[in-house]
């Protein structure tokens, strides 16, 4: 879009035949010292289609910009003292929250010793206990009619370093599904997500100690082989909470911290002579 355009539609904006003054290099509109230039119109009308469209969109931005500054230096003039008080609270708040979180950051421990977690553990199980079951195990999924499924239930059944080497070749010829995790818990909804089963039925097979739990629709057969289990409600193994665990360590030591933070700055204060107190 060219200059005139936006030149044509500024001279409309202000209601008058001729600038005021001989605008500086760029600027295409100024308004209580705040300026706006060509290169910003030209952003605002990048995906204009015509000429026509782009002095519609660059007239719509001026006068949206316009009338936010003459509204807000309005509101200003207007404002109550108590509106003051809020807006220099909330500036303050700001202020205080970027600096609170750079310390955090830059402080923060990078990791927890063992035996810290393990003794929050120790101490902390009521609020580790679990809110759905989790599982243990392998996952096989495979069409129906793929041969040899029997055979491969055994396999599952009997997870040997031989056997799991014939399930991974049964799964990698066969299988359109596959996970082997009896190192990692998975909880029943992230299992769900895969099988054709309603959670309070997967949760009661789990509750009743059945390891193999085998299920077919019309088109697959889904193989679940549960190697370990923990119930909805039981307290959570220490692997899986650890997680949680290290958040409860983060958020009680984010208070020490910033405790002992506004403790330092408050001492300097004191020692330096920056606060001073006064008797009645």
């Amino acid at each position: 879009m060219k200059k005139g355009i936006y030149i044509i539609l500024l001279l409309g904006l202000v209601g008058c035949s001729k600038w005021q003054h001989k605008p500086s290099a760029g600027i295409a509109v100024e308004l209580n010292g705040q300026r706006l230039t060509f290169a910003d119109l030209d952003e605002i009308t990048r995906s204009a289609t015509s000429s026509e469209d782009s002095a519609a969109m660059a007239d719509a931005y001026i006068y949206q910009w316009a009338t936010d500054i003459l509204e807000y230096a309005e509101a200003r003039d207007r404002a109550s003292d108590e509106i003051e008080r809020l807006v220099e609270d909330y500036r303050r708040s700001l202020y205080i929250h970027a600096y609170e979180q750079k310390m955090i950051a830059r402080h923060r421990p990078k990791a927890w010793p063992d035996s810290v977690v393990e003794n929050v553990y120790a101490q902390h199980q009521d609020q580790l206990r679990l809110h759905e079951s989790i599982v243990k195990g392998v996952l096989l999924i495979v069409p129906q009619g793929t041969p040899k499924i029997d055979q491969m239930k055994t396999w599952m059944g009997r997870l040997t370093d031989a056997n799991i080497e014939k399930i991974e070749k049964y799964a990698f010829q066969y299988a359109t599904g596959y996970e082997y995790f009896p190192t990692q818990w998975r909880s029943i909804n992230q299992i769900l997500l895969r099988l054709p089963l309603e959670t309070n039925i997967l949760e009661e097979h789990i509750s009743h100690n059945k390891q193999q739990i085998v299920l077919e629709d019309t088109t697959s057969v889904y193989v679940l082989q549960i190697t370990d289990k923990r119930l909805s409600g039981d307290v959570m193994p220490l692997e899986y909470a650890r997680e949680n665990i290290e958040q409860i360590l983060i958020n009680n030591w984010q208070i020490g911290f910033l405790k002992n933070e506004r403790k330092s700055l408050y001492d300097d204060a004191v020692r330096f002579n920056k606060l001073k107190r006064y008797e009645r």
